[in-house]
């Protein structure tokens, strides 16, 4: 018998199936919304809420991430689709859309780990990433779609009971939608800056040796204006720091590396390019699936200063991740 669900009268349906089936049932098949607030020139806390569903598990998920007081948090909440399998609500966790591309309410209420309520409004448009696909011969590693926006977050959070105030942050969102087998992918970085007139973006893979898979994003500025496509990404001065900002090898776990340092270079349509000199630390570990999120102090080499998240994990990569972790890796 088919089943139906209250999204089904809705005109949402992109296969021949009811939702939410998927075009192929895949064990790394999500679709998930991600969001990160940090302060606008100094680092400090960083709060994390992410929330997904896995139709082949028919489960969706919520994770509290980033750092508090100078630790590390981290919650998981998990909740079976039962007869509803789109409300975007699990455990304490809620996510309200309110406009579309405009305002999202965060909230997670008794039972959180962190307290939250926020509100993200946007200061720039949303951009569209093409999809991307990489494949270890016929396998798929990584099909997926992709959208990232700029914005400010207002509000509170609650650790151990103490209040604090969100007032104007920045940061980011993210939804995406498609197979992602994380641990099996050799490398992806996905670069967040903000400075005052804009958000410069990225999402970027490589196989082990360098070569490319992957590079999209754009530079967006702020009030709406028509966000201008990245159409180059380079990274080869970036590398990982230990406890006193020095150079350190990731080895196989990267137990000796606490932040990231270094230049990246971002050419746009139209062949302007910007050189971004950044330093930080590390604040979402990724454990065993490698690196993680890092929160990072920036300067443009036009003299334009910012923060940003800059996250790096893979499985194995000549420059970041020497030691190999994942199996049967990409391209095969």
């Amino acid at each position: 018998m088919v089943r139906l669900t209250a999204a089904d009268e809705y005109f949402y349906h992109q296969i021949p199936e009811p939702l939410p089936n998927v075009a192929l049932q895949h064990d790394h098949w999500r679709e998930s919304y991600f969001f990160i607030a940090h302060q606008r020139r100094e680092p400090g806390d960083v709060i994390i809420l992410t929330m997904a569903h896995y139709p082949k598990r028919e489960v969706m998920d919520s994770l509290q991430m980033g750092q508090i007081g100078g630790q590390f948090v981290f919650a998981r909440y998990e909740r079976p689709y039962g007869d509803d399998p789109h409300t975007t609500a699990v455990g304490p966790v809620t996510i309200d859309i309110v406009e579309p591309y405009k305002t999202v309410r965060l909230r997670a209420g008794d039972g959180a780990t962190v307290g939250l309520d926020l509100t993200f409004t946007a200061r720039t448009r949303a951009h569209g990433l093409r999809r991307g696909t990489m494949k270890r011969g016929d396998e798929v590693i990584w099909d997926q779609s992709h959208m990232i926006q700029s914005g400010t977050y207002n509000g509170t959070y609650t650790k151990d009971g103490v209040t604090h105030t969100v007032d104007d942050w920045w940061g980011q969102r993210d939804h995406s939608w498609g197979i992602r087998d994380h641990a099996r992918c050799p490398l992806w970085m996905w670069f967040q800056i903000q400075f005052d007139d804009g958000m410069l973006g990225v999402w970027h893979w490589e196989y082990a040796n360098g070569a490319r898979v992957y590079t999209d994003g754009c530079w967006a500025p702020a009030g709406g204006g028509e966000p201008i496509p990245v159409i180059d990404f380079r990274h080869d001065e970036m590398h990982w720091t230990d406890k006193d900002g020095e150079p350190a090898d990731y080895g196989k776990f990267g137990e000796n590396t606490v932040g990231l340092a270094g230049r990246c270079v971002f050419t746009l349509e139209g062949g302007r390019r910007i050189a971004v000199d950044a330093e930080g630390t590390r604040c979402a570990p990724y454990g065993p699936l490698g690196g993680g999120l890092h929160q990072m102090a920036v300067r443009a080499d036009d003299g334009r200063t910012g923060t940003a998240i800059y996250e790096v994990t893979g499985a194995f990569h000549h420059q970041y991740f020497p030691v190999q972790r994942g199996e049967r890796l990409p391209p095969g």
